[in-house]
This record gives structure tokens, sequence and C-alpha cells, in this order.
């Protein structure tokens, strides 16, 4: 699976680029017909503390899945958004 990693408004660490890796990764756990990934992270303008937006979209076979969500840390939006695709991909594979 191809992931595209995407950081808008600010610079990714290195870090924060390999958890995103492996979070995602671990999907194809669940589905290994997911064909790539695409993670958009920005920052939101407001002044809250909840100000991180982490959106993940998933190409599979004849549909495009997607999860986003706002938290205080990336990686807690990303770990949310994993879980929401994870049900998702199940799902899927039901319908298939």
């Amino acid at each position: 699976m191809n992931i595209t990693i995407q950081s808008l408004h600010f610079d990714a660490s290195e870090q924060l680029k390999d958890f995103v890796n492996q979070k995602v990764g671990k999907l194809e756990h669940f589905f290994d017909g997911i064909i790539s990934a695409d993670v958009a992270l920005s920052l939101d303008k407001a002044n809250n503390t909840e100000n991180k937006v982490s959106k993940v979209s998933l190409s599979v076979p004849n549909d495009v899945l997607v999860a986003e969500k706002q938290c205080k840390t990336f990686e807690e939006g990303i770990d949310l958004a994993c879980d929401a695709l994870r049900k998702q991909l199940e799902k899927y594979k039901e319908k298939k």
C-alpha cells in the first residue's frame, strides 16, 4: 500500500510521519486490497486546544473510505481515524 502524507500549514516531524505510517499500515491486516492511503494533517485556525485535524482516505477497489477527526494531538486523531476506518473496512468486506 502506498501511503502519502501531507502536512498543511506546518512541517510534520519524522516521528509523526513514522507514527502515521505505522498506524495506517496496520489497516492492511483487516483488508489486503487497499490500493493507497492519503493522510492530510492540518491545523485549524480556531484558538481552542483541539485544533489539529487528521484526515485519512483509503482507496479500495471501486470505493474510497474516509475518516476525519479533530483532536488535541495528531497522534490521537490518527488513532481515532484508523479505528473508524477499521470499522468501515469490515463493513466493506461484508458487502463484497
